[in-house]
């Protein structure tokens, strides 16, 4: 006796479900059983030492070369031009921008230093400059609050050219790069 159109559909649904739970179930999981994980929201990593350690060093070249970017596009550059002189053309502008991009720059610098510690020669090299790059959240403050000063500029430049310097000693050579304005802003 040959089953109707609506059954048919039914049954195909009810397999096809069933097969999708299997599988979803079978590679849902985790070895340990330390809690639950969806399927395919794993991202695959590094496996090996070396692996790791490549893949530390091309986000520590990634995140220093945008904040030593940001920081010459919006901070130096417009400094040597005049532009956060009182009177200047543009001045609030060009200060709001050296804001968020000093912010930008601090949050990028932080994230390379994390980077750093996944190689142990690119670690070694930027340990040194932790407490350098913590005193950048105290200039980005003091720089929002008026007109930034050749110490503010300068610590911003110390810092960038430090971070060059031990990533080009560790083999892991900075670019500047400067980002977009929706990376700087997001």
């Amino acid at each position: 006796m040959p089953r109707s159109a609506p059954t048919r559909r039914l049954v195909v649904a009810l397999l096809l479900s069933c097969a999708l739970l299997a599988g979803a179930t079978a590679c849902g999981g985790d070895d340990d059983g330390g809690g639950t994980q969806a399927a395919g929201s794993t991202s695959p990593g590094p496996t090996t030492s070396a692996q790791q350690q490549k893949w530390a060093k091309a986000r520590f070249v990634a995140n220093a070369g945008l904040a030593a970017g940001a920081a010459y596009q919006w901070i130096v550059k417009p400094y040597r031009a005049g532009t956060f002189k009182k009177g200047a053309d543009g001045r609030t502008f060009a200060m709001v921008k050296a804001g968020v991009a000093g912010a930008f720059t601090y949050n990028r610098l932080k994230a390379a230093e994390d980077n750093a510690k996944g190689d142990p020669l690119l670690a070694k090299a930027v340990a040194p400059l932790a407490a350098g790059i913590a005193s950048l959240k105290d200039v980005v403050t003091r720089m929002t609050r008026g007109e930034p000063g050749a110490g503010e500029v300068g610590a911003f430049e110390s810092v960038i050219d430090s971070v060059k310097d031990a990533g080009k000693s560790a083999g892991a050579e900075v670019r500047d790069k400067v980002p977009s304005t929706s990376q700087l802003s997001g």
